[in-house]
């Protein structure tokens, strides 16, 4: 059996997409992330992490993040829109295990951006960056089961329904368990579904 290539990590470089650029965060994104998304309980409504209180909070996350860019294997996009120049969300990897090539994806956006198609272009663009470029052989996501254009955007970037863990997580503003719908795309998936010819 053929020695596997180890995973070829970058860090978190740009990527552009028709109306989109994924770029690293920085501290001074804190207002437009306060503003547009991280006070608003309608986004949070599904996270694990809970609504921002105020700027300062925004700021220490920021700041965490900064600190991890230093990281080649740590990967967390902010999502601008082109046309506004507004941050309107992040992209970032989680449980990342280098012996299995696999990771999880999580995902966050502005209410004002859902339904139009944006999530989508970032975590496609994502999803293909971290095949083609870092070797990657499996990427999964999951979301809440009342959280359905989370799970849209999964099914548009080609992920496979894979089961549901019953119960998984506590939630405190759901007000009890919660259970999670589980995707995952492997690069073979993404390999017949880009058929190139």
């Amino acid at each position: 059996m053929p020695e596997r290539k180890p995973l070829n990590h970058t860090g978190t470089i740009q990527l552009e997409t028709e109306r989109l650029i994924l770029r690293r965060t920085s501290i001074s994104d804190a207002e437009q992330m306060y503003k547009n998304w991280a006070s608003d309980p309608d986004v949070t409504k599904y996270l694990v992490w809970e609504t921002h209180a105020n700027i300062d909070v925004t700021r220490e996350i920021l700041t965490g993040w900064d600190e991890k860019y230093g990281n080649p294997d740590f990967y967390h996009w902010g999502i601008v829109e082109k046309e506004s120049q507004q941050i309107i969300g992040t992209v970032g990897t989680h449980r990342l295990d280098e012996k299995h090539y696999s990771m999880e994806l999580g995902y966050c956006m502005s209410r004002t951006y859902w339904g139009k198609g944006y999530m989508s272009e970032a975590v496609a663009a994502i999803i293909e960056y971290l095949f083609n470029t870092v070797g990657f052989n499996r990427i999964s996501a999951c979301h809440d089961t009342d959280n359905i254009g989370s799970g849209r955007v999964m099914q548009k970037c080609g992920m496979i329904l894979e089961g549901t863990q019953r119960q998984v997580r506590y939630n405190i503003k759901r007000g009890g368990f919660i259970d999670l719908i589980w995707y995952a795309i492997l690069k073979s998936d993404y390999d017949k579904n880009n058929v190139r010819g």
